[in-house]
């Protein structure tokens, strides 16, 4: 796939059908978008690409964050077939054009969009004043076909449906909406070594994009995927506190059930497949060292059965 960061240049090299939206996260409900948009472009001999949005370094906030770092978005694009990317930066002059302009000197004369393939209750331009009849009439003036998407299904999915179930820890709901594991990468940094001293070290994960979603405190079962390796192996993850320690500042602690070895400064995708307790605090180290062995059973169990499903696909 070719990913361009919009400039002043023109990218008008053969026609195209497009598709505009933030598309955080990739999950079912874009899915479904991107199948019809590749469909529709390979039927009608034009090339497929997406316009999205690169948004300013403090845009996410504790209400609103994202599901997918840049990268991460880049290549659930890729896979879902679209040719090129194009990346618009959400500064003040896009905001202020109207969508009449932002199709015709961003989309025709820019990209070479041909047909525009939108919801019909998607809104774009200055204030998102225009509707799908305002779309179509500008198209007719400017030689772009725009053409309404149907719902993907009858129960909806969207981007702040899936923060609210991570958010609540519900990564399984979440995962169901998305199509697949909640993801998220980071490097793995020195720690304090609580985990170590009570039989169970861990990975103290440092996300690669700050802004991305961490789902709700609580104890997991995922999987992990250290750089490189190309394998995934049985983990549980501790989001929090660590209250039993009276420690402050919430940490992403990872212990890899079937692995020894030093990961210090590699790179590391947790996948979150199901949440297994609520964080607590516990009246002893000894008692929370109890607690880790019936939750690394609990998550070896859930694991392999996933991987017993897996292997019968």
């Amino acid at each position: 796939m070719e990913t361009i960061f919009l400039d002043d240049k023109k990218y008008a090299d053969r026609q195209w059908a497009a598709t505009i939206g933030m598309f955080d996260g990739i999950h079912l409900g874009h899915q479904f978008v991107l199948r019809r948009l590749t469909e529709t472009a390979r039927r009608r001999g034009l090339g497929a690409a997406v316009v999205t949005f690169q948004m300013p370094e403090d845009t996410a906030t504790k209400t609103c964050q994202f599901l997918a770092s840049p990268d991460e978005k880049l290549a659930l694009l890729e896979q879902a077939g679209v040719e090129r990317c194009v990346v618009l930066p959400f500064n003040e002059q896009l905001k202020r054009m109207t969508a009449h302009d932002f199709m015709l000197r961003v989309l025709r004369e820019q990209l070479g969009v041909c047909l525009l393939l939108t919801g019909y209750d998607n809104r774009f331009g200055h204030n998102r004043t225009d509707g799908f009849d305002d779309y179509v009439r500008y198209g007719r003036e400017m030689g772009i076909e725009v053409e309404a998407l149907p719902p993907a299904s009858q129960k909806p999915v969207s981007s702040s449906l899936i923060r609210q179930l991570l958010a609540a820890g519900d990564v399984c709901a979440a995962s169901e909406a998305l199509g697949r594991c909640y993801a998220l990468w980071g490097r793995v940094v020195c720690g304090k070594h609580v985990g170590t001293r009570l039989g169970f070290p861990t990975a103290n994960i440092q996300p690669d994009e700050p802004r991305q979603l961490v789902p709700g405190a609580g104890v997991y079962a995922v999987t992990a995927e250290v750089e490189g390796e190309g394998t995934l192996l049985p983990a549980m993850m501790n989001i929090g506190t660590r209250p039993t320690f009276g420690l402050h500042g919430v940490t992403l602690e990872a212990h890899l059930l079937r692995f020894s070895g030093n990961l210090y400064g590699r790179r590391i995708c947790i996948r979150f497949v199901q949440r297994l307790r609520d964080e607590q605090r516990f009246d002893s180290p000894e008692a929370l060292r109890r607690q880790l062995e019936r939750d690394a059973a609990e998550a070896t169990r859930i694991l392999d059965l996933l991987n017993e499903k897996n292997e019968d696909k």
